[in-house]
């Protein structure tokens, strides 16, 4: 049973930075790609950043580029992602995704809120 924990939201002021985790379990994940997607009030779930698990590439949202950064520690099955510069339309719930890049198949964790004060 794969388990997802996020953890680090918060409420901040456009500027401010913030670091979320999301410690995964439950299975190994040297196939999987882990990724953050957010959803803000009346809109639809979307994608933010992803990275491998097993070499560490990474993919950005257009919005995110330069300001968030997505990384892992693999000793401790741990998800991270960045976020500096965070501007109001960043405020959302952040979800932790882990997608089985074999199968496709995808898990997600109960998410956390990040709230951005202008």
């Amino acid at each position: 049973q794969v388990q997802l924990v996020e953890s680090g939201g918060g409420l901040v002021q456009a500027g401010e930075s913030l670091r979320l985790s999301c410690v995964a379990s439950g299975r190994t994940f040297r196939n999987y790609r882990m990724g953050w997607f957010r959803q803000a009030p009346g809109k639809e779930r979307e994608f933010v950043a992803a990275i491998t698990w097993s070499d560490g590439i990474t993919y950005y949202a257009d919005s995110v580029k330069g300001r968030f950064t997505i990384s892992r520690d693999n000793a401790k099955n741990t998800l991270y992602l960045q976020m500096n510069s965070l501007k109001p339309e960043d405020t959302a719930v952040y979800y932790c995704n882990a997608r089985d890049i074999m199968t496709t198949r995808g898990y997600w964790g109960q998410g956390t809120q990040v709230t951005v004060s202008s």
